[in-house]
């Protein structure tokens, strides 16, 4: 389901993106929601959810990148 705040996003991305990053996931992951509703615009068998994911963390990376401490920084 869509996420209304960048608090309602999981812990694995509140806890390591930085604010900026998570409003990029957060947005890119509604849109894809949106996006991807008709089972037949998903690769495979990938559920609304998940693709959504996928999405929101590829525009995620387009600015920034994992460091060895595990958390997110700007490229």
């Amino acid at each position: 389901m869509p996420y209304d705040r960048i608090s309602d996003l999981p812990d694995s991305v509140r806890d390591h993106l930085p604010k900026h990053a998570q409003e990029i996931y957060k947005e890119a992951f509604n849109s894809a929601w949106d996006q991807y509703a008709d089972p037949d615009e998903r690769r495979g068998d990938a559920s609304r959810e998940e693709t959504a994911h996928k999405v929101a963390w590829s525009a995620v990376k387009e600015k920034y990148e994992k460091g060895d401490d595990g958390d997110w920084h700007a490229k």
